[in-house]
């Protein structure tokens, strides 16, 4: 069952699927990171999904600096014949740069961005597949039960959605993590994106298309235990803030217009309090107490600031989101749709 989350030009949709070709090349990008125990598992639940299909398909496995045998196990599969290839990244670079890797080296028409841990169905692609033949360039996966997740998971997750949303000049959609299914055009547009603290969920919405949602429910993890802790999601959510909205900047600065006010009121009533009453010891205590919460202001001014230099600092050095080690190809892998027409176009 899909839902129609976004508004779209029927025009633009209609042109899409009377455009879309009939034997696309689907690239399942897939970042790994430490999986040797699902890695297995993940392959034989996904090719059956893809031969059904009857798709022409490729994975794209980043491996994001893993100290396991993720890497081992990957590479005799694709020596045995898996179509697609193996990306090593030379160090762990995180979830995101290992995403923007493999939209960079996926050759299909379609891809499918998707866990190893198996808490994203696999048969979900059919279903989003049937999505992009009818003209949505998008269609993302859209978690309406997260009880697998923990209570503060799920209420911190509610939480950041709510607030990403009122403060950004986007749309993300709550509860829609990275899987998904994306045209040949998104990948373009995201690969023209420059930034380097990359925050993928609000890129994804940031370059809009015709979008569609696909609920299901989000099962345990098949094997293995998850990457992220809390304090990795504390800086993530930071991250995602600070990269699509300057609101934090402003609050300050209406926030310390509006304690000046306060303050030159304050200050006025003593004048008139003295002029009237004569003079008047004051309290040490509420002394303190105001020293300490404006001392307390002006940190948290100064550390959210910072946050957007230390953003500014990165992008300035303009280093590299990731750094490729290592390619390994497996088995033949036909020619996207796109590369078969400019080939006969040529000829």
């Amino acid at each position: 069952m899909f839902m129609h989350t976004k508004a779209a030009n029927t025009v633009y949709v209609t042109r899409r699927e009377n455009a879309r070709p009939q034997a696309p090349l689907l690239s399942v990008i897939v970042p790994v990171f430490n999986e040797e125990e699902v890695i297995l598992h993940f392959l034989r639940a996904t090719r059956p999904v893809l031969e059904r299909s009857d798709l022409r398909y490729e994975y794209v496995f980043i491996d994001d600096g893993s100290r396991d045998r993720t890497a081992d196990i990957l590479s005799e599969e694709l020596a045995n014949g898996l179509p697609g290839r193996l990306l090593g990244l030379s160090r762990n670079f995180g979830k995101e740069a290992a995403l923007s890797a493999g939209l960079e080296a996926a050759k299909g028409d379609i891809g499918v961005i998707i866990d190893a841990d198996l808490q994203d169905p696999p048969e979900l692609i059919l279903q989003m597949l049937d999505g992009w033949r009818a003209g949505y360039d998008v269609v993302y996966g859209l978690r309406v039960d997260r009880s697998s997740d923990t209570l503060m998971k799920r209420s911190t997750a509610g939480m950041f959605y709510s607030l990403f949303n009122r403060l950004a000049n986007i749309d993300m959609p709550a509860n829609a993590g990275d899987f998904r299914l994306i045209d040949r055009c998104v990948i373009d547009a995201l690969l023209r994106l420059p930034e380097r603290n990359r925050f993928m969920k609000g890129l994804f919405a940031w370059v809009g298309f015709p979008a569609m949602a696909l609920p299901y429910e989000r099962p345990p993890r098949l094997a293995g235990a998850g990457k992220f802790n809390y304090w990795k999601l504390w800086n993530f959510a930071l991250d995602g803030l600070t990269g699509f909205t300057t609101l934090p900047l402003r609050v300050w600065f209406y926030g310390g217009a509006l304690i000046s006010v306060g303050a030159f009121t304050y200050a006025l009533y003593l004048t008139l309090r003295v002029l009237i009453e004569g003079i008047d010891l004051p309290g040490y205590a509420s002394l303190m107490v105001a020293l300490l919460f404006f001392s307390g202001v002006q940190l948290l001014s100064i550390g959210m600031i910072g946050e957007y230099v230390a953003r500014l600092f990165n992008e300035a050095k303009q280093r590299p989101v990731f750094i490729v080690q290592d390619v390994i190809e497996g088995g033949n892998i036909p020619p996207s749709a796109k590369q078969t027409d400019d080939a006969a176009n040529g000829a």
